[in-house]
């Protein structure tokens, strides 16, 4: 493209604006002192530790100032997602040009002073780091991982019909899966109710130190690529400032008026049909304007212009005055008037107000929150007449839940389900009673649930791409949930991460607004994968979230349906925080009616006194869970030991929230030392059962007074089995818990020994019977917490029956003694 768009006094008006982001990119990267070169440059004005990356910055400075451009001609809302993250001095240089990083950071003045202040922060101890982060004014992008910056692009466009978000990829990042992928996000914009999204694809030809992909293959067939995956690119390729700043305009013009022209046709006839959206692609140098030859390399061009393209310390010196011509070659006297301040004429082809990119509301998403309707979730309960007294399937519940939530919030149009084609595995089928999932590809008859526009986004079989769509739609000040397999969540542990840390930064930044939590609903998990075997069987994201800032994690892990709806209520009103939430889909006991529930997700923690029978005095014994196949066969565990010995004192603790466990000197939820004791007593054994792996407890725990902890978890053990025998196969089982409290209760004697005998022997019974018949045995699939026997023993009386644990006693001595 070379036309006549710009006029000559705006070409040289917008050439002079981009050498003055790139004078205040290099700044930032080398100078401590004198940002003016007001007087001859000496090492000492240049910082003792020059860390930082320039290869990208000299683009994405010229990309900058082409979206102002934009902006102020076609009044457009629209805001920078930089996917090449350590082109922070780029973005944080035009957010100070345009005037937003001063009123952020009032000390940081649009003087010399300022400039100065500017430049020895970037990079510096008790500054900023050296890409895009939350520190920065405009930013949703956190720059320190690649790869995820058109996800969050097109979560932040779902759902603002009036937004563009301008999305730079670096063809570094372009080879990552997750972006590599997201290239697919058009399939699933609607363009009457959705923003848009301009990705501009910036081929500066090399990484680290390695060429790109992306730039060595022929431009035929990188069009080819492009156009197959739905786009219609633009290419603006060359070196030349002039030549390339009138290609760009044009291009962006072009880009701008076909968004413009796709929304106007596809609102005015309703017709929600998928067009190709237009990108732009960007080739240019790297290292576009700095140094071209260094002590005889060539850095202009190459990968050694990708992070700092020459060193200037006290082992370079003769390198300073090459670092000072370089800065010169941008004519600082130009652009900066005496007192340091953007020349005016400069300073007026910035937007004004919100419409600068550095402070669009979208990017500071609290500003634009508002709380979801919530429906009463006491009016999904599930009926538990007495405990364990029906079966639910917990999931499938608070399916009825969302679909509730999903439908009071469509007008206001701000929350959306994700996950990666796990909505009706997970049994949350109810919400697309009143929604669809948003597709805006070809459909076929015999397809479900699908529309150009709906609040589920399922689609994709990309975790990566539902976590960065939720992402960016949260961070645009919006609500949502992530619903996914236990297992595959691990896909996106950086992911999560990166959003943690994000969260975390925000926290010290009084100006950042508070947005919705990050909701994370793991279902289809570890103890329940009858016929997807080892594959499926990971816990382990809840101990990597654990590691996180305790100011932001939360995990929850319901026993049953009352408890989840509960616990999702909480999360879904939450801010700031990143939840996760562990529950199953397949029937089983439901313990607590609703106001049980409440008063019991409410603390987080509690004795469940009707299962236990030690009001009378200390315990033998204390029988902690955790989870909901943990909870079941801890009570089973229970049931069997109070069958048997019914003068045993046994007290059962159930966990809700994990992170009670910990000390409250380390978690804001966790419980002080009283209150602790109070529950686990300081010397009695604890025999605990656990979702996941049992060293996540101990880790909570290594603090506290009582080191008697027993944990049973996952220990990596599973096949395709029976639910029944994964228990048996990692020691989780009602057998192996109850044989754990006859070992560290001496007093249990012979009796005690005899019914571990009768525990093994059932255990090698187990197995023979799914190997010959494929599923658990009868005593097992129908077991029930017998709550009359259970009443009548903690009075003194007589059991109801002596089978109710499924477990005969070993000999007629001890069952004439139980009578």
């Amino acid at each position: 493209m070379n036309t006549e768009t710009l006029t000559p006094e705006h070409l040289r008006k917008i050439n002079a604006y981009w050498r003055a982001a790139n004078y205040v990119s290099v700044g930032q990267i080398y100078l401590y002192d004198n940002p003016l070169l007001k007087r001859p440059l000496q090492l000492s004005d240049v910082k003792p530790l020059v860390v930082s990356h320039w290869g990208t910055t000299p683009g994405q400075n010229f990309i900058y100032v082409h979206l102002n451009r934009a902006i102020n001609k076609y009044d457009l809302d629209m805001f920078y997602v930089a996917g090449p993250g350590h082109g922070g001095p780029a973005i944080v240089g035009n957010v100070y040009l345009e005037g937003t990083w001063s009123e952020v950071y009032p000390d940081v003045t649009q003087d010399e002073e300022g400039l100065k202040k500017l430049f020895k922060q970037f990079s510096f101890p008790g500054g900023i780091s050296s890409h895009v982060a939350p520190t920065t004014p405009g930013s949703i992008h956190e720059g320190g991982e690649l790869g995820y910056s058109l996800s969050h692009a097109f979560g932040a466009a779902f759902d603002n019909p009036g937004l563009i978000v301008a999305c730079v990829i670096g063809d570094g990042e372009a080879e990552t899966g997750p972006l590599a992928t997201s290239w697919q996000s058009n399939k699933f914009l609607d363009p009457i109710t959705d923003g848009a999204v301009l990705p501009i694809l910036h081929l500066n030809g090399y990484k680290i130190s390695n060429p790109t992909v992306l730039a060595r293959i022929e431009s035929e067939e990188l069009e080819q690529f492009l156009r197959g995956c739905g786009w219609a690119p633009r290419f603006v390729e060359g070196n030349d400032p002039d030549t390339m700043h009138e290609c760009m305009a044009t291009a962006m013009d072009s880009a701008i008026e076909e968004i413009r022209q796709i929304q106007a046709v596809a609102r005015n006839k309703h017709d929600p049909s998928r067009p190709r959206w237009p990108m732009i692609v960007l080739r240019s140098p790297k290292g576009w304007t700095g140094p071209t030859v260094v002590d005889g390399l060539q850095i202009e061009g190459t990968f050694r212009a990708h992070q700092v393209p020459m060193l200037v310390d006290p082992e370079h010196p003769e390198h300073v005055p090459l670092l000072e011509s370089w800065m010169r070659s941008y004519k600082p006297e130009e652009l900066f008037d005496q007192s340091g301040r953007l020349i005016p004429e400069l300073a007026e082809l910035a937007p004004r107000g919100d419409r600068r990119m550095g402070s669009n509301p979208h990017t500071n998403g609290g500003l634009l929150l508002h709380d979801l309707k919530m429906p009463d979730f006491h009016d999904h309960a599930v009926h538990v007449a007495s405990p364990g007294a029906v079966e639910g399937q917990d999931t499938q519940v608070l399916g009825t839940f969302l679909r509730d939530v999903s439908k009071l919030n469509q007008g206001q149009r701000n929350f959306r389900i994700f996950g990666p084609d796990e909505t009706l595995s997970n049994l949350l089928g109810a919400v697309f009673e009143v929604t669809h999932r948003q597709w805006d590809a070809r459909q076929f008859g015999n397809d479900e649930f699908l529309a150009p526009q709906g609040q589920v986004l399922d689609s994709m079989l990309s975790e990566h791409q539902c976590e960065g769509w939720l992402e960016g739609y949260l961070l645009t000040g919006r609500h949502g949930l992530f619903n996914s397999y236990e297992a595959f969540i691990r896909i996106i542990d950086s992911m999560f991460s990166q959003h943690a840390k994000w969260l975390k930064v925000c926290l010290d930044l009084p100006w950042r607004r508070e947005i919705s939590s990050l909701n994370y609903l793991l279902a289809s998990h570890v103890w329940q994968q009858d016929h997807n075997g080892f594959t499926h069987q990971d816990p382990g994201f809840l101990d990597h979230v654990i590691n996180k800032k305790a100011d932001i994690v939360r995990a929850y892990l319901p026993p049953d349906a009352n408890c989840l709806l509960s616990v999702f209520d909480h999360c879904l009103r939450s801010r700031n925080y990143v939840n996760v939430v562990v529950a199953g889909k397949h029937a089983l006991p439901q313990w607590l009616t609703m106001d049980q529930a409440v008063i019991h997700c409410t603390e987080g923690i509690g004795i469940w006194q009707w299962a236990s029978n030690d009001q009378g005095g200390e315990p033998d014994v204390v029988m902690g869970c955790c989870g909901d196949t943990p909870t079941l066969e801890i009570l089973a565990a229970v049931s069997i030991l109070r069958e048997h010995f019914p003068e045993l004192r046994i007290r059962v603790v159930n966990v809700v929230d994990l992170m009670k466990l910990q000390s409250s000197s380390e978690h804001p939820h966790g419980l002080n030392e009283l209150d602790y004791d109070s529950l686990f007593t300081k010397d009695k054994h604890i025999i605990f059962g656990f979702h996941g792996y049992s060293s996540l407890i101990h880790r909570l725990t290594y603090r506290r007074t009582n080191r008697n902890l027993h944990v049973r978890g996952y220990k990596e053990e599973g096949t395709i089995t029976t639910p029944f025998d994964m228990r048996v196969q990692n020691d989780l089982d009602r057998f192996h818990l109850a044989i754990d409290v006859i070992d560290r209760l001496p007093q249990l004697g012979s009796r005690g020994a005899y019914l571990k005998q009768t525990l093994k022997d059932k255990l090698i019974e187990h197995k023979h019977f799914i190997s010959e018949h494929g599923q658990d045995m009868p005593e097992i699939l129908n077991w029930k917490w017998d709550s009359r026997s259970m009443e009548q023993r903690k009075l003194g009386g007589a059991p109801s029956s002596a089978a109710a644990s499924g477990v005969r006693h070993p000999n007629p001595a001890i069952t004439r003694k139980a009578s």
